[in-house]
């Protein structure tokens, strides 16, 4: 594959990521959408690490780090987000937004 294919494939990713973002309401699918923003720019950085170096591997591996703490970083916002709805049965962001009183 070249370098277009991608990177064509990390504009997908980022555009669908940013519509599912700002065009819904509910925090889970705002987390979906900035998750497919962030896999857009790793998808985007690994295509140029491997066609910049292709032969060592420190962008793949910086690249598998960064995979690995955005899991931990999204587990952590499910966690806050479904401790969030037992407590206070609030699963929309308008309705977060009166949590600040």
């Amino acid at each position: 594959m070249i370098l277009e294919h991608y990177l064509l494939l990390a504009a997908a990713l980022l555009s669908v990521g940013l519509y599912g973002a700002l065009s819904q309401q509910s925090v889970v699918m705002i987390m979906m959408g900035l998750e497919l923003m962030i896999n857009a720019v790793l998808v985007g950085a690994a295509g140029f690490w491997y066609f910049v170096t292709p032969r060592p591997a420190d962008g793949q591996v910086l690249i598998v780090l960064a995979i690995t703490a955005m899991a931990v970083e999204m587990a952590a916002g499910f966690a806050v987000t479904t401790a969030l709805f037992r407590a206070r049965d609030v699963d929309m962001t308008d309705m977060a937004a009166d949590l600040r009183g």
